[in-house]
């Protein structure tokens, strides 16, 4: 699928005519500024279009030329399919002409022509000496079989032959996919009466529509589409590799700014951190120590940010390494974006780079280990990519939606396939809990599943005749952060897999079972005789206390393993039943009340021959149980 659409944009040195170029093509000045009227030189960029013969739109961007304007030009080429490099002929290649081909070379930007302007203000020879100086300046570069076409915009010579070129680069440039996430870097914002908020820029994936919601980043503002133009025409939708105008509701003017993103809501997230790889340029000026201040641009923003090399201390001329960038500002990116790094002061171009992780955690230099995760990162497979983020997410649970968002813009099909494969090759595991979806990987749940059975087995150590620890508990002592329904979910996970026994709130070792020792087995005979031949007046634990037959600590250690075990029914405060008399008691209920349709208190009292207090303790708690359902003073079957 090719291009329906292309973005052109231009590039070189001040006065080298590129306005007077475009306005050769279009018939449109794209200097709207009062200042560069004044002065003749484009300060801002300018944005225009023309139709190619193919009947392909062009959409045009102008970029300023001058040192002082870099950032300007910067924000412009984000996002552009083809560029013009304009070089005068009468002199040649200029110091901006280099800067402009470095920053088009760091960016990745593909395809490219080189127009010879001013043609008809030099002689044959000296041309050919300007078209010999350029291809040898431009060896190495993805400019070095670019065709050169000298033209002059004030006579009109070549710009059929450069229209003509344009058309078929176009013709050679697959499609921007519309598919991923909508991503609008923004290189203009202002106002127009009656409308509000505008704001511009070069769609770079994604499709935009009318009444769409979006997230404005990196401030996190929510807003929503009113209309959308392309090249001054309103449509309904807007696609990847136009430029677009949008007029968005529920924000001020002042609310943003050039370098913002637009996106799909909880998409994206920002970041005061990336991990990269920079390349330095063969001919800078410097090298880069460890920690240098220097300034990032990314799509159409600039910020400034530390550099920490995490092999190294020092990175030269032509050489590439991995590294931190901290930030000074917070900024929304990708996996895989470029980016251009310039110094501090003087502003010079130095070096680029592509962003590996867009929300890394905090990294430690000279560590193997992360320089091997960065290497995955960097050429591993997609698969292997997914996997290694959910290896070093696990410990935070995270989402299907929050994996999608940090490892790149991928279509959700094809992630969800990538997962598929990861869940049959068992290297992670799906939790679908209702609207949530949470993916582990398979070492964390090892990890996750001896620090468990250590604690259950310390657990059982102390507490020899407890059932087995609360949910909440083991919760708390082995999981941090983590939701209640994921925390079950992973209770029943290791039920099923042998690991552990759930019984009720209480997890134990899968293989634990109360073992009482002579003593222990005394004292459990006595109290169920107790509450056995006294079933449905039970007696009261202060009074078996009272009696003084066993050790108190013993005692009351094999009571609490008793209840815990159901084998002695705790009914209410201080009231408890021997399992064997609970039993009774529920039959007795059931088959009153199939005879009598319900049961009074008064009635339930009589049928135990019990006391008030005893017969409304049990019946209370068989409300609990799902056993009966009380109907103003009579209790019928739940």
């Amino acid at each position: 699928m090719f291009l329906k659409n292309v973005i052109v944009g231009t590039a070189g040195h001040i006065d080298h005519g590129k306005t007077t170029l475009i306005k050769a093509l279009t018939g449109r000045d794209t200097d709207r500024l009062k200042e560069e009227k004044e002065r003749g030189i484009s300060i801002e960029l300018g944005f225009t279009w023309f139709d190619l013969p193919s009947g392909r739109r062009a959409g045009i961007v102008d970029v300023p030329g001058h040192e002082k304007f870099i950032k300007n030009m910067l924000a412009g080429v984000a996002g552009i399919d083809v560029v013009i490099l304009v070089i005068a002929a009468d002199e040649g290649v200029m110091p901006q002409t280099k800067e402009h081909l470095n920053i088009l070379t760091l960016l990745q930007v593909k395809r490219g022509i080189i127009a010879l302007t001013k043609k008809d203000m030099v002689d044959e020879e000296w041309l050919e000496l300007v078209t010999e100086q350029v291809r040898e300046e431009v060896q190495g570069t993805f400019l070095e079989e670019a065709r050169i076409i000298p033209v002059s915009s004030t006579k009109g010579h070549g710009l059929e032959d450069l229209i003509n070129e344009i058309d078929n680069i176009a013709d050679s440039t697959e499609e921007r996919k519309n598919e991923g996430i909508f991503r609008l870097p923004i290189d203009r914002v202002f106002t127009i009466s009656g409308f509000g908020t505008i704001v511009t820029g070069t769609l770079i994936s994604g499709s935009i529509s009318e009444g769409d919601k979006i997230e404005i980043l990196p401030q996190r503002i929510a807003a929503r589409v009113r209309t959308v133009q392309v090249h001054e025409a309103s449509v309904k939708t807007a696609y990847a590799g136009q430029r677009v105008a949008l007029n968005i509701a529920n924000v001020k003017v002042e609310e943003i700014e050039r370098g913002n993103i637009l996106s799909n809501p909880e998409t994206m997230v920002s970041t005061m951190m990336l991990d990269a790889r920079i390349e330095m340029l063969k001919d800078s000026e410097r090298s880069i120590d460890n920690r240098d201040r220097l300034r990032l641009y990314h799509g159409t923003s600039e910020v400034m940010c530390r550099v920490v090399l995490l092999d190294r201390d020092e990175l030269g001329p032509g050489e590439n390494a991995f590294v931190q960038l901290r930030l000074e500002e917070q900024i929304a990116c990708q996996k895989d974006d470029r980016f251009v790094i310039r110094t501090y002061s003087p502003m010079i171009t130095i070096a680029g780079g592509t962003v590996l992780d867009s929300n890394p955690p905090k990294r430690k230099r000279f560590r193997e280990e992360v320089i091997e995760e960065l290497k995955i990162k960097e050429k591993g497979s997609p698969e292997d990519i997914v996997e290694q983020y959910i290896s070093n997410q696990s410990t935070k649970y995270p989402e299907r939606k929050d994996i999608i968002k940090m490892t790149g813009n991928m279509k959700e099909s094809y992630f969800d396939s990538l997962i598929a494969q990861l869940v049959q090759k068992q290297r992670v595991v799906e939790f679908k809990l209702g609207d949530d979806n949470y993916i582990l990987h398979n070492s964390f749940l090892k990890e996750l599943e001896s620090r468990i059975s250590d604690t259950l087995e310390i657990f059982h150590k102390k507490s020899p005749l407890k059932i087995g620890i609360s949910k909440e508990e083991l919760k708390s002592k082995t999981m941090d952060n983590i939701k209640q329904k994921l925390a079950d979910a992973l209770f029943t996970y290791y039920s099923s897999n042998n690991i552990i026994k759930l019984e009720n709130h209480y997890v134990s070792l899968k293989d634990f079972k109360i073992e009482f020792n002579k003593l222990q087995q005394q004292i459990k005979d006595y109290l169920v005789k107790k509450f056995c031949v006294n079933k449905f007046n039970p007696p009261k634990l202060a009074d078996i206390l009272a009696e003084k037959k066993y050790n108190e600590n013993q005692l009351k250690m094999v009571f609490d393993a008793l209840v815990e075990a159901n084998a002695i029914i705790k009914a209410g405060e201080d009231i408890y039943f021997a399992q064997e008399a609970y039993d009774e008691a529920v039959q007795m209920v059931k088959n009153y009340i199939k005879e009598h349709k319900a049961i009074e208190l008064g009635q339930f009292r009589d049928l135990l021959g019990t006391s008030r207090k005893y017969a409304m303790a049990l019946l209370d708690y068989f409300d609990q149980m799902k056993i009966t359902k009380r109907v103003e003073d009579k209790r019928i079957l739940f």
